[in-house]
């Protein structure tokens, strides 16, 4: 057995009913738990002089609209001590809370308000739950899947007119011709630095 497989099944072990099942895939441990139950693992993940995870690097959204619980909250933890890192997968639906970590981590503040602005995922006992990268009128949540890409207005501001300004969202990119010798396609010829003959 892994280190790896062994620090989770040491957290499966000793959070029953919370942290259900870990898989070990490309030299990555991920835990899969139970939303409801975020507060203690994070906890004890913390906590525990086997775990040492006291590092929040970051928390993020998954959305899979196919799903009756379309969205997974992911947190991304590390033990500096330990030199290890940490995935856990929670699922969580569009009207269910999911527990907030902002006691536990302060800086799970600002990342789950940037879940919450960019897919609607609802966290519980957060602090100052509220959008923080779009507008504050802003109508949906632009990372899901099934946001529609036209329709919306933006806000900027205009430096000519010195005032903020909405219109309609321009999509550059789906007006874009593709030649296939952009740096999006790849080059599909040899230039002669790279050692073809000319």
């Amino acid at each position: 057995m892994s280190d790896l497989d062994a620090l989770g099944a040491h957290i499966v072990s000793s959070q029953p009913g919370v942290a259900m099942v870990h898989v070990v895939r490309h030299g990555e441990l991920t835990v899969t738990a139970d939303a409801a139950g975020i507060v203690s693992l994070i906890t004890f993940l913390r906590d525990d002089p086997r775990c040492r995870l006291n590092t929040l690097i970051d928390i993020c959204g998954v959305d899979r609209p196919e799903r009756e619980k379309r969205f997974d909250v992911v947190y991304h933890l590390l033990s500096m001590q330990l030199n290890q890192r940490l995935r856990i997968k929670v699922e969580a639906d569009e009207t269910g809370p999911v527990p907030s970590i902002a006691g536990i981590f302060p800086c799970a503040d600002w990342f789950e308000r940037e879940a919450f602005d960019m897919y609607g995922i609802v966290f519980s006992n957060h602090p100052d739950l509220r959008r923080i990268l779009t507008d504050y009128g802003f109508q949906g949540f632009p990372l899901r899947k099934d946001f529609p890409l036209s329709g919306n207005v933006e806000v900027r501001y205009d430096a000519e007119q010195q005032r903020v300004v909405y219109e309609p969202v321009k999509l550059m990119q789906a007006f874009r011709s593709f030649d296939f010798l952009s740096p999006w396609e790849g080059m599909t010829r040899q230039e002669p630095s790279d050692g073809a003959e000319t």
